[in-house]
């Protein structure tokens, strides 16, 4: 694929004070920083990816599952849990995320590795930075939180070595196989492999080790389940209450059950709380599970009970195929 191609981002007048800002309270050196802005182009099509779609589409559970819970990624997901078995039992182990989590997460994300972007990092989060569109109903704060993660990238590209010009990621600037952002991978990312060095590119071991820090430090409860069975019934539901915190974990069994929301089995005795998850299917009647803690971890990945629930059931059928292995 061909790089993308824009506009000098020092087109606009505001970069070159941010440059000169950035490279004293970040203390990096300013004639790096000056460089490495001169060139960042200003990218008209990552502008536009991050806008909603014009003609929002109706959420389907069943369309977007498809995406993720196929054979070429189920398959992908059995070799890169072979291949790296020691690590994710060794992540397990440390941190008491498990494997299957993990895997789920990764493939996901980026289909093993394959797909890890091919934006230039300092093109995506520069244009976001300081070109977020505003017709976004959050333009503001998203562009805030952009030229944050802009400067979380150099001090990151700095501390390195790496040349910040040669990193490619997401449209959005999230990079490796996780696809962490910037500040991420200075808060969770680990050298799990040991080699005095943290490459969530070219280090599979680092990925998982990372992503398993990342899901203890959002509090993953081990042994939890991710999620039970529901079932509600046309009347005797009060779905405004159960529905009111969205995906937050707030009422008790005692208290979901009193509201019309009927458990079995072990969900009756989870020990912590619960939230009612709704998964649109277009036009047909919605799915709904009970969601738990270790639920709510995951859309910290991702702010998406769809998204959750895809890393849930693709790390469900690559184990499978796990322990289908003669």
């Amino acid at each position: 694929m061909a790089a993308v191609s824009g506009t000098p981002l020092t087109d606009n007048p505001e970069v070159l004070v941010w440059t000169q800002d950035a490279a004293t309270r970040l203390q990096l050196d300013p004639n790096w920083v000056q460089k490495t802005m001169n060139q960042a182009q200003r990218l008209a099509v990552v502008e536009k990816l991050v806008l909603p779609p014009a003609s929002p589409v109706a959420k389907d559970w069943g369309a977007y599952r498809a995406r993720f819970i196929e054979p070429v990624r189920i398959q992908a997901g059995l070799r890169f849990w072979l291949k790296h078995k020691p690590a994710l039992e060794r992540a397990e182990r440390e941190y008491g995320v498990p494997a299957s989590i993990v895997v789920g997460i990764i493939g996901v994300e980026t289909l093993y590795g394959q797909n890890t972007g091919n934006f230039r990092v300092v093109d995506a989060l520069g244009t976001l930075a300081f070109h977020f569109p505003q017709a976004h109903p959050r333009a503001a704060e998203r562009q805030a939180f952009f030229r944050s993660e802009l400067e979380h990238f150099l001090q990151l590209t700095s501390r390195s070595g790496a040349d910040p010009l040669s990193v490619r990621g997401s449209y959005a600037g999230a990079l490796g196989l996780p696809q962490f952002m910037p500040s991420s991978w200075a808060k969770f990312a680990v050298d799990f492999d040991g080699d005095g060095r943290i490459d969530l590119f070219g280090s599979p071991q680092d990925a998982i080790g990372s992503v398993a820090n990342y899901f203890k430090a959002f509090q993953w409860r081990t042994g939890m389940p991710t999620h039970y069975p529901v079932t509600l019934t046309s009347g005797q539901t009060d779905m405004d209450s159960l529905m009111a915190p969205d995906i937050l974990p707030t009422f008790s069994v005692g208290s979901f059950v009193g509201k019309g929301a009927a458990l079995e089995g072990s969900a009756l005795t989870h020990p912590g709380p619960l939230a009612l998850i709704e998964l649109r299917n277009g036009s047909n009647p919605p799915s709904y599970v009970a969601g738990t803690e270790n639920f709510y971890a995951i859309t910290r990945y991702n702010w998406s009970s769809y998204y959750a629930m895809a890393v849930i059931e693709l790390a469900e059928a690559v184990a499978r195929e796990m322990q289908s292995r003669p």
